[in-house]
C-alpha cells in the first residue's frame, strides 16, 4: 500500500487514521457518565459505537467536525450502532442486506477510497443459548457479507462480537465453558472468519498478553479485580496488515461495562 494518502474532511492530511469502538451499553446512560469528554480525549479519526439503545431523535450530539450515521433498532431501547467520522466515505450502508438480520439496528459499512469499514453488534447468544442457534446463522451470513466486500477491497471490522475466542481471552475460561460467548460453536465460527482471510489485530501485535480484556460484569466488583473478558475487537482483510500500526484496549476508560478499544492504521 505504498504511497498511501488520507484526507479528513477537511482536505488535511493524515499520516495515520486512529479508529475507536466502544460499547457503550445505552448512550443515553454513558452520556451521563462522561461519554463526551472521553469522546473528545481519545480523538479518533473514526469512532464507532454499539449498543446505542437509541430510536432516532433521543440524543443530538454536539461533535464538531465529525458526520454522524445512525442504524436504530425497530424495538425500543435495544440494540443499535453509530459511527461518527471525520474522513469523508464515499458511501454508507446499513445492514447486510437479509431481513431477519436487518431490524436490530447491527451493522453500518463505510466505504472509503481503499477500504471498507464494518461496524458490528454482533448479537448474543443470551443466558441459556436461547438464541445460539439464530447466532449461528448470523455468523455465517455476517461472514459471507465480509467476504464479499473483500472481494472489492480490504476490510476493517470492529466491535462487540460478542465472543471470547481463546482461553487467554477470559478469566475464567473453564467455568464458562457453555456460557453465552464462549461456547465452542461461537469460538469456532470466530476461527472461521479468521480462516476466510481476517487477523485479529490485538492478537497480531500482542499474541501472548494476557488480563487484557473489553468487557466486565457489573457484579462481584468484576472490574476493580479485573475477571472480564475480550470480546470487542478490530480485524482486517490479511492484505491490509502492512498498514497496522498498533492495537490497544482502554481498560480505563469508564462509562459502561465494556471499554473502547483502539487501532491505528497508515
Amino acid at each position: 500500500m505504498e504511497g498511501q494518502v488520507n484526507h479528513n474532511q477537511n482536505g488535511t492530511l493524515l499520516d495515520v487514521i486512529k479508529l475507536i469502538s466502544w460499547n457503550v451499553n445505552g448512550l443515553r446512560a454513558c452520556i451521563e457518565k462522561g461519554f463526551l469528554e472521553q469522546f473528545k480525549r481519545l480523538d479518533a479519526d473514526i469512532f464507532c459505537i454499539q449498543e446505542t439503545k437509541l430510536q432516532e431523535g433521543q440524543v443530538q450530539l454536539d461533535l464538531d467536525g465529525y458526520r454522524q450515521y445512525w442504524n436504530y433498532a425497530s424495538k425500543k431501547g435495544y440494540s443499535g450502532t453509530a459511527v461518527f467520522t471525520r474522513i469523508n466515505p464515499l458511501s454508507v450502508s446499513f445492514g447486510i442486506g437479509i431481513e431477519e438480520h436487518d431490524d436490530e439496528g447491527r451493522v453500518i459499512t463505510l466505504e472509503y477510497e481503499d477500504y471498507y469499514l464494518v461496524n458490528v453488534y454482533t448479537p448474543n447468544a443470551q443466558r441459556g443459548l436461547v438464541r445460539l442457534d439464530y447466532r449461528m446463522r448470523w455468523e455465517d451470513d455476517f461472514r459471507a457479507y465480509l467476504k464479499r466486500l473483500d472481494l472489492i477491497k480490504p476490510v476493517i471490522v470492529c466491535g462487540d462480537m460478542n465472543v471470547a475466542h481463546k482461553e487467554i481471552d477470559l478469566k475464567n475460561p473453564e467455568s464458562n465453558r457453555r456460557n453465552a460467548g464462549f461456547t465452542d460453536e461461537e469460538r469456532g465460527k470466530f476461527t472461521e472468519l479468521l480462516e476466510a482471510g481476517f487477523i485479529d489485530t490485538f492478537r497480531y501485535f500482542y499474541p501472548d498478553k494476557k488480563d487484557a480484556y473489553t468487557w466486565w460484569s457489573y457484579m462481584f466488583n468484576a472490574r476493580a479485580r479485573n475477571i472480564g473478558w475480550r470480546i470487542d475487537y478490530f480485524c482486517v482483510s490479511e492484505r491490509f496488515k502492512d498498514r497496522l500500526i498498533d492495537a490497544a484496549i482502554h481498560a480505563d476508560v469508564l462509562g459502561s461495562d465494556h471499554c473502547p478499544v483502539e487501532l491505528k492504521i497508515r
